[in-house]
């Protein structure tokens, strides 16, 4: 097994079957949330009402004109529907939406899934979902218009109690308004087959990913069953429908989206758990990453991926060195040739900048590197050892974060902030 691939089994015999975990998280302006919270209570009332759960918006390809609305339920609806229009307008576009239905954990799932296509970059949206004769409220469908944009960035949220993973999402998301969209980079649960920790992960966004589009990534814990054993990631393919790769074997591992002026490229680094089942998943990847990002037009280009292009040495484990990983090896020469701008990277549960690194070595030039840090309450505090082409590294004994990325005309700026809004990197890109 190579280094970059640290799963939950082998780090828990590194360390000596000791998971570094920190409950409880920080305390949260709890008094301004009262107002929040009731608010998403009576959404969440409204919803089961309707047997909706889960309602989310996922990216697509074009969000200047299509976005994809799913959500879930514990009886097939038949009857849904999805009603869009431009705010305030008489004028409502109505779609069916399809159903499947899945089986996992034990547990059945009916999903539903409408594709709306055909939005006008110059309006401003809602929409709303009907089942028979009852309908929810309407809700913002937010229109890429091209411009400049903020995104949300989460980086693991995996847990054993997601309270303060929804503390983190529900502070990050009331402190930035103004965010178009958010991505989480991978490991979004703990146990890909466990569907209590789904339903956790979802109630955590509720109220954020039912107005702002996910852009969703796929980590290794997404493919363990119960039994901490690897397997194909059947849930988490089944709960995202994001944009078509052109793949018939790796439908929903891997894909690109467009907003603003950057092309987003979504990269899956789980071909070490999915060889077993479904090989070649990193060759063909790699031909089509290729390919993708050679035919964008947009100014600025950016990569998200789960496992992180660089290894890290272990405090109290000298055998373990610091260098370039499996996914590294794989990638940033691809990044290199292809003039990458930004990559973001989790997995590791730290946050590091390590700025531009061309052909393995710090440069002037080349892509910035960040590696995202941990969104979540499994935590490794003091773990890792500071690698040389680290940075800037998070206040010590780490805690959670996330990350907002700004793209202007000119300019994509990062910033980090920790739980109660302190602000501890701010990183600036200029074209």
């Amino acid at each position: 097994m190579s280094q970059s691939m640290l799963s939950r089994r082998r780090f828990l015999k590194i360390t000596g079957g000791t998971i570094l975990t920190l409950a409880g998280g920080w305390a949260l302006n709890s008094l301004p949330q009262l107002h929040e919270t009731a608010k998403r209570t009576d959404d969440k009332t409204e919803e089961a009402a309707l047997g909706i759960r889960c309602l989310r918006q996922i990216i697509t390809a074009d969000s200047r004109s299509s976005r994809t609305i799913m959500w879930q339920s514990q009886t097939a609806q038949n009857d849904a529907e999805v009603i869009w229009r431009p705010r305030g307008s008489q004028h409502q576009s109505v779609l069916s939406a399809a159903g499947e239905s899945f089986t996992d954990d034990a547990i059945r799932v009916y999903l539903h899934t409408a594709a709306i296509d055909g939005l006008d970059p110059n309006q401003f949206y809602e929409y709303c979902i009907r089942c028979g004769q009852a309908e929810t409220k309407w809700l913002p469908l937010p229109v890429d218009d091209g411009g400049a944009f903020k995104m949300l960035i989460f980086p693991d949220s995996q847990s054993n109690d997601y309270s303060d993973w929804e503390n983190l999402a529900q502070n990050a998301a009331r402190q930035n308004p103004d965010a178009s969209l958010f991505t989480n980079l991978g490991d979004l649960v703990d146990n890909g087959e466990d569907h209590t920790q789904w339903n956790a992960w979802f109630e955590a966004l509720h109220g954020i990913i039912s107005r702002l589009p996910l852009a969703p990534v796929m980590g290794n814990h997404e493919t363990y069953n119960r039994q901490w054993k690897v397997r194909l990631p059947q849930a988490y393919r089944s709960e995202f429908v994001v944009p078509d790769n052109g793949s018939p074997i790796f439908s929903r591992y891997y894909y690109a989206f467009d907003y603003g002026d950057v092309h987003f490229c979504v990269l899956n680094t789980q071909w070490d758990e999915t060889e077993a089942f479904q090989p070649g998943l990193l060759a063909t990847q790699q031909q089509w990453f290729a390919k993708d990002m050679s035919q964008s037009k947009k100014k600025w280009k950016i990569v998200l991926l789960h496992k992180d292009v660089l290894t890290y040495g272990m405090r109290g484990h000298p055998e373990r060195l610091p260098g370039i990983s499996d996914a590294g090896r794989a990638f940033m020469p691809l990044f290199d040739t292809l003039g990458i701008d930004l990559v973001l990277s989790a997995h590791l549960h730290t946050y590091r900048n390590r700025g531009h690194i061309y052909n393995f070595q710090r440069s002037l030039h080349g892509p910035l590197y960040i590696l995202a840090g941990v969104a979540g309450n499994v935590r490794y505090p003091g773990l890792w050892l500071r690698h040389e082409l680290d940075q800037v590294v998070a206040p010590q004994p780490e805690t959670d974060n996330y990350l907002t990325l700004t793209a202007a005309v000119n300019e994509l700026r990062l910033r980090c902030f920790l739980p109660d809004g302190t602000q501890i990197d701010d990183i600036r890109l200029q074209k």
